[in-house]
């Protein structure tokens, strides 16, 4: 049995790897930002790093990310990675973001650098735009008006289950397999916003449409929901780069690490249909 840490264990992807990972038998370290309220938790502040020594204390194997709303993603892992290096840890999964290695300058890409030349054996999961930003991030404006509103126009995406991330860090996590390789995970097919919204109306049985809007328009939408501003900012600009086709792409990598393909939204949309009823 491994002691495996799980940073963001609250979080939609960590969550499900905790889950995994307990019911394969792992003794398994949720970090939260939460004061410990269970068995096997502990508190880390991602932010100011204060909780890194007692996180890992003991631990084999770990799970790694950034909280969602910070662009200093490497000045937030590279202590983790540290820690890890420093406990010997035998492998370590983490979690960056589709298309972060096209530039070496940006935080994730650094921090996939500082984890590729850590020497503690790793793997780097860049995931693609996750399905359930549909019911998180976009799921005010379809309950309220049926509607998806996001300045993308007719572009195509890879659109990836949060369920598949997870089990592709778990089996990397649990496995020897795949050493030091990074993937880019995507889901089976590439769709187009319309695409979706014609998928979510057939799912839950109401009117879904899309509706491209300006990036002037999508900034005051994210602001209004509590958004920072510089994140917010950053949003409108990675939508900019969905728009430009960087996230059209399908790749094998799910089936390669797990052994079964990905989530087809459709699945993802029946299962999640309680979300916009």
């Amino acid at each position: 049995m491994n002691r495996i840490l799980v940073v963001g264990a609250n979080g939609t992807v960590g969550s499900e790897i905790v889950k995994l990972l307990r019911s394969a038998g792992e003794d398994v370290v949720s970090a939260t930002s939460k004061a410990p309220s269970g068995r096997g938790q502990v508190r880390l502040e991602l932010a100011s790093g204060a909780g890194i020594e007692q996180a890992f204390a003991g631990v084999d194997r770990a799970f790694l990310m950034a909280p969602p709303g910070y662009l200093n993603q490497h000045e937030i892992l590279a202590p983790l990675i540290e820690q890890a290096a420093q406990n010997r840890v035998r492998r370590v999964v983490l979690l960056s973001a589709f298309g972060a290695d096209a530039d070496e300058s940006t935080p994730l890409r650094k921090a996939e650098l500082h984890l590729e030349r850590s020497g503690v054996p790793y793997n780097v999961l860049r995931p693609n735009w996750f399905m359930q930003n549909f019911n998180s991030y976009w799921i005010e404006g379809i309950v309220k008006a049926g509607l998806i509103q996001l300045p993308v126009a007719d572009a195509r995406t890879s659109f990836i289950d949060a369920r598949d991330i997870a089990a592709s860090a778990a089996a990397l996590l649990l496995g020897e397999t795949h050493p030091n390789q990074s993937f880019d995970l995507t889901g089976p097919e590439s769709l187009t916003h319309a695409d979706v919204a014609a998928i979510l109306t057939e799912a839950t049985g109401k009117q879904i449409r899309f509706e491209d809007i300006t990036p002037a328009q999508m900034l005051p939408q994210l602001l209004a929901a509590g958004l920072p501003e510089a994140y917010s900012q950053f949003l409108v600009m990675i939508l900019g780069l969905l728009k430009e086709g960087g996230a059209a792409r399908i790749t094998d990598a799910v089936q390669v690490i797990t052994g079964r393909a990905p989530i087809l939204f459709a699945q993802y949309a029946r299962d999640y249909r309680s979300a916009w009823v």
